[in-house]
This record gives structure tokens, C-alpha cells and sequence, in this order.
């Protein structure tokens, strides 16, 4: 018998039936530990950078302002991980330190846009009608605009200072917030348990918080933690472009800034600041696409 599923299977090209669901299986097991992986990784990417922005003295001890003129401009190497600028700071240090300025803006940028857009969302999906239609409008006017003319614009109303530039992050991303909201709202306002408390008499404000919002709620947190990564890149850009804390302040934008002037001479000024703003941002967005996927 086996002889003869070997010939056909060499007659006609195809893999017996257990064979394949098999080798299917196996693929899916593999793409399954990869993701894992990967998050796990991203999640690490996270952790630390959160340890950077708690507790910087216990990764980098040194003085992020001290100066040291004999070594400055010095490679990366074991006693400078991350090099030297011109004026001999340690970019390690200054990095580690400037996590604290640069995250703080992010996160101060997220819940202003989590709090903002989702009572927009809520209000526009609970109430509907000439509310809904006033609230959406006003998202698609924001979102109609590029998220960096945004917050340009907003930033240089407000003037310069790490507060104004997380307050301008967090206007250009209301209108995603209020937008998840108000489609979850929407599914949710009319399931079974929403119609059951109302019978049960219960009144709309407690109807709306315990079983609408409480139920809407899971998605924008992963959007969220998805949308972290856009701001602090956002965030860094407008340091970059000099709206963020004065000089020395070590945020990392403003570390890839000084550092332009000597990008043939000394590339690690740049990139590597560059670098770990790119590790930040793709392990945010990673780890937020995993709770949009356990949704």
C-alpha cells in the first residue's frame, strides 16, 4: 500500500493529505514562536527604555553635562559605548538621561490623545445624530492634515518647551483615538447586555461608563500603545527641528541635531541616537499590533 501512495505521489506531484496538514502545521507552530520572539524582544526594547527614562543613574552614572575636552570626539569604544561629542560629553550618558525628557513628552502626548479622542468617540458613537455628525466633522478636519504640519502649527501657537511639543503630539492624534471609539461604541450601544440594562432600569450614565465604554475601551488601548511609537518619533522630530527643551538638554532629538554639523567626521553622533529612536518606535508599534491581535 505504501509502495503505491509513493508512485501517485511521484505520478501526479502531490504530498499525501496528513503529509500536508502536517508540514501546514508546522509552519503555523513556527510563524507562532517567531511572532513570539519578536515581541518578546520588542517588550525587552521597551522595558529598558523605560528603565533609561526611571532610573538613569542605575544604566549611566556620569554626569550627562560634565565636560571633557580631552576626549572629545572619541569613537564608539568600551570606555565610551556610544562615543564622545565635540565638546567630550559621554553620548551614552546623554542618552540614557535624555530618555527621561524625550519618553515623558511621548507618554504626556498619548494620554492626552487616549483621554481627548476617546471622550470624543464616545460622546459621538453613545449620542449619535447632530452630535455625531458636528464631533466627526471636526476629526476629519484634523485628519485631513498632515500629522507634522499639525503639530508644527500647534508647537509654534503654544512656543517652544518639551510641554508644548507633547501638547502638539497629542492634538495631531485625537482624531485616530475619537475615530476607534466612536465604531466601537457604535457595535457595542446595541448589543444584548446594553439593551438588558436598560431594562433592568439602569440610567445612561452607568449604562454608557460599566457596559458600553468598559466593553469599547480594549481597542484603544492598543491603539495606544501602537500610536506610542508615531509619538516619539514625532516627539524627536520636533526636538530635531529645535522647538523642544534648550540646549544642553540631552532629549534625543535634539542629540541628533547637534550632531549633524559632523556626520563624515564623526557618524555615531547621529546614527546611533538615530538608531535607538528607530528600536523605540518598531518595538511600540510591535508590541501594539500584538494587543490589537489578542483583541
Amino acid at each position: 500500500m505504501s509502495d503505491l501512495l509513493v508512485e501517485s505521489v511521484a505520478r501526479d506531484g502531490t504530498s499525501p493529505p496528513n503529509a500536508a496538514s502536517q508540514d501546514a502545521g508546522t509552519r503555523r507552530r513556527r510563524r507562532g514562536w517567531t511572532r513570539w520572539i519578536t515581541v518578546a524582544v520588542a517588550a525587552a526594547v521597551l522595558v529598558l527604555a523605560a528603565g533609561w527614562a526611571l532610573v538613569p543613574s542605575l544604566f549611566a552614572g556620569g554626569d550627562p553635562y560634565a565636560l571633557v575636552p580631552r576626549d572629545k570626539m572619541q569613537p564608539p569604544s568600551l570606555r565610551h559605548w556610544f562615543g564622545t561629542d565635540s565638546i567630550g560629553r559621554d553620548l551614552y550618558t546623554r542618552m540614557v538621561h535624555g530618555a527621561e525628557l524625550s519618553l515623558s513628552a511621548t507618554i504626556s502626548a498619548v494620554a492626552i490623545a487616549f483621554v481627548v479622542g476617546s471622550v470624543i468617540g464616545l460622546l459621538a458613537g453613545a449620542i449619535g445624530g447632530v452630535v455625531d455628525t458636528v464631533l466627526m466633522r471636526v476629526v476629519d478636519v484634523l485628519l485631513s492634515i498632515p500629522t507634522l504640519l499639525l503639530s508644527l502649527a500647534v508647537v509654534t501657537a503654544l512656543g517652544f518647551g518639551t510641554t508644548n511639543v507633547a501638547i502638539a503630539v497629542g492634538v495631531t492624534m485625537i482624531a485616530g483615538f475619537a475615530r476607534v471609539m466612536r465604531a466601537e461604541v457604535a457595535r457595542v450601544r446595541h448589543a444584548t447586555y446594553v439593551e438588558a440594562a436598560f431594562l433592568a432600569g439602569s440610567r445612561w450614565p452607568s449604562v454608557l461608563v460599566n457596559h458600553i465604554l468598559r466593553n469599547a475601551i480594549a481597542p484603544v488601548i492598543g491603539l495606544a500603545a501602537a500610536q506610542f511609537g508615531l509619538a516619539v518619533l514625532l516627539v524627536s522630530s520636533l526636538s530635531f527641528l529645535g522647538f523642544g527643551a534648550k540646549p544642553p538638554s540631552p532629549e534625543w532629538g535634539t542629540l541628533i541635531a547637534d550632531g549633524r554639523n559632523y556626520l563624515v567626521t564623526a557618524w555615531w553622533l547621529t546614527v546611533i541616537p538615530g538608531l535607538v529612536i528607530v528600536a523605540v518606535v518598531v518595538s511600540a508599534h510591535r508590541v501594539g499590533r500584538a494587543l490589537q491581535e489578542r483583541r
